[in-house]
């Protein structure tokens, strides 16, 4: 098979639903299957998937894709995983059954739990070895809280009969028929027991948390071998050879590979993630360091801020109050108001993610009056998601990194009117790719790194294509009036 033959597999496991994308080396799509699954809310903050579904969506389009490019005459050369980050499956080694539903990167049930670990450790050491917060966004409380309620689950792992996973490693684990327990470093880093300096699980980390080391995973490069996909699954037998979490291979699909460059991805929740190459840089202001991606054993970090509610505001306009029919009617409705009226809605569904960190805030609308209508809501809500994206560009800035430029990708940068109001919050040229599927573009490009399709990372930046380029026009005057009544509409729903 010639390289320009060569079709990369990217499996894209996503909060709201999975998709898998064929992609030719030149990175166009040559096969492309969706499926959405539930969202599972067992009670307020808590936020849940059933592994199981989530494995069904994965087979599912998995299969349509390659049956698709079977009839075309292409063959997949190579796959590569990237998943929503943080969401904590445990399941039965013995079975490879999950023994409780997944719990979600959004859920906030561990809440109180933070607040004891840090009334009783501090947040200092985790901060220093994770680049992380104490906080229930992130895996150790999620997995300790599942072995303490799941009867006999701690006797399980204590027998070394239980593994935890985020979603790839218990993709991984299925794919290969239950021979791989492997995860990458960037999801590794996700997990609060992971030390990013160091490049390995932290015992200390692992006891304040109550989390057994025994139900680890290894942890690997993001592109590399990984093994094989058991023939009988999809009727082939092919490598996975890249695996990152979707807001790391984002910034891969991005090319963001040179220190300063930054992305922010518009999906369920909102990421922006700024390379700072080889530099563990530990933020001042209240952002998470993470791994960008690991290749050849060398660690790239990053700079994160993450929204927890963005596209997750348009979904509750649809599905929680019925504003809009579908999500995509949110643009020409919001766009339809002249201005926001003085309404402003803070989407704390399930709390405040960076730079607030508050997981108690609820969300709210304020400034309604007799003549606000569905229009000025709608507008509100897509405002929220620039006024939160302003935030963390400013706590970045504070740090000492201010980019000039952002470019974006994720499912509400389709959004024109979106994206526009984007740069005029914050005051600088937006950029969206015309691929925009950056994220698993990157989950492809590790793949295709990993199976040596690709030789490097420039190979993948000049895969790129044009892309357009939104500039701020809003003048600084009005802009500072928006925010500070953003301001204080975040004052008013914050509990602490």
């Amino acid at each position: 098979m010639h390289a320009t033959d060569a079709i990369l597999l990217a499996i894209d496991q996503g909060t709201s639903s999975t998709r898998t994308i064929g992609f030719t080396a030149s990175g166009e799509v040559a096969a492309l299957e969706q499926q959405s699954f539930e969202q599972i809310y067992p009670g307020p903050g808590w936020v849940e998937h059933d592994a199981e579904v989530i494995w069904a969506t994965v087979l599912s389009t998995s299969r349509r894709v390659l049956q698709r490019l079977t009839a075309a005459g292409r063959t997949a050369a190579a796959v590569g995983i990237t998943n929503q980050r943080e969401t904590t499956i445990l399941w039965d080694r013995r079975s490879g059954v999950p023994i409780y539903n997944a719990i979600v990167w959004q859920d906030r049930r561990t809440a109180d739990r933070c607040r004891e670990l840090a009334r009783e450790h501090g947040e200092i050491e985790v901060s220093r070895k994770t680049g992380l917060r104490l906080d229930p966004y992130f895996s150790a409380t999620k997995i300790a809280w599942i072995l303490d309620r799941v009867p006999d689950a701690r006797a399980a792992a204590k027998a070394g009969h239980i593994a935890f996973g985020t979603v790839d490693s218990f993709l991984l684990w299925r794919l290969s028929g239950g021979r791989l327990h492997l995860t990458d470093a960037t999801n590794a880093s996700r997990t609060a027991l992971y030390d990013i300096a160091k490049g390995r699980w932290d015992q200390a980390l692992c006891e304040m948390f109550d989390v057994p080391m025994s139900v680890l995973p290894e942890v690997r490069d993001s592109a590399g071998e990984f093994g094989l996909i058991d023939k009988a699954l999809l009727g082939q037998s092919l490598p996975i050879c890249g695996v990152a979490g979707d807001q790391q291979a984002a910034l891969v699909g991005q090319a963001c590979f040179a220190a300063g460059d930054v992305k922010s991805t518009y999906g369920t929740g909102a990421f922006l993630v700024l390379n700072t190459a080889q530099q563990l840089v530990p933020s001042k202001n209240r952002l998470l360091s993470t791994i960008a991606y690991q290749l050849n054993g060398v660690t790239t970090y990053a700079l994160e801020g993450s929204i927890l509610s963005a596209g997750a505001a348009v979904q509750w306009l649809r599905d929680g109050i019925g504003l809009i029919s579908q999500a995509s009617d949110v643009e020409a409705l919001a766009a339809s108001a002249p201005h926001s009226g003085g309404v402003y809605l803070v989407p704390a569904f399930t709390g405040l993610g960076a730079p607030y960190w508050d997981p108690d805030a609820r969300a709210a609308i304020l400034g309604l009056t007799r003549a606000s209508s569905r229009a000025e809501i709608a507008r509100a809500t897509l405002d929220s998601v620039a006024f939160q994206t302003y935030d963390l560009l400013e706590a970045m800035a504070a740090d000492g990194l201010r980019p000039a430029t952002l470019k974006v990708d994720g499912g509400m940068a389709q959004n024109d009117f979106f994206i526009q109001r984007l740069a005029d919050v914050l005051g600088v040229a937006v950029r969206r790719p015309a691929n925009s599927e950056s994220t698993a573009f990157g989950a492809a490009c590790l793949a295709g790194l990993g199976c040596g399709l690709y030789n490097s990372l420039e190979d993948i930046a000049a895969l790129r294509r044009t892309e357009t380029r939104f500039e701020p026009g809003l003048g600084l005057t009005e802009r500072n009036l928006q925010i500070r009544g953003w301001r204080d509409a975040l004052r008013r729903v914050r509990s602490n």
